[in-house]
């Protein structure tokens, strides 16, 4: 499954990505050093999926917006927001890698249905691989112990 990546590319670069526009998995990682070939490293923070109509392209879209503080809509960017609060200061740093799965959920056929059924099970394999290698959950997927910037007592 990790050869069905996309290398990781600079967060401002996302669009750029290979199979954007259709459904599938999304990694994000913070690094200062220039990260390349996709693997399931410390330094990735998240693991999301989307089956939405607009594919992965809106759900960063999404994740982009809540970590920018534009629209708060998005539960793992608002659990990185609590840590990242200044998009400025950690923008060169976050980096991204996306598996796409080309099915059409604006009009599914079975076959679309089953491949979508895919892609939520490409979420949790991910998990399980991550917390396998590294031993535990990536850090704004682990709920219990990573708040929410909205929830934050002001």
């Amino acid at each position: 499954m990790i050869d069905r990546f996309t290398n990781w590319v600079k967060w401002e670069d996302r669009n750029t990505l290979e199979g954007i526009n259709y459904s599938g998995i999304y990694c994000i990682a913070v690094s200062k050093k220039s990260l390349n070939t996709f693997s399931f490293i410390p330094e990735l923070e998240y693991i999301g999926m989307t089956n939405s109509k607009g594919g992965l392209k809106n759900r960063l879209n999404q994740f982009g917006a809540t970590i920018r503080m534009k629209n708060i809509n998005h539960g793992g960017a608002d659990r990185f927001l609590y840590q990242y609060q200044d998009y400025e200061a950690i923008k060169n740093n976050i980096y991204v890698a996306v598996c796409s799965f080309e099915c059409d959920t604006k009009n599914p056929s079975p076959n679309d249905l089953r491949i979508m059924g895919e892609v939520a099970k490409c979420e949790y394999d991910c998990w399980a691989i991550y917390v396998e290698e590294i031993g535990r959950y990536p850090k704004f997927n682990d709920m219990s112990n990573a708040p929410k910037f909205s929830k934050k007592k002001k």
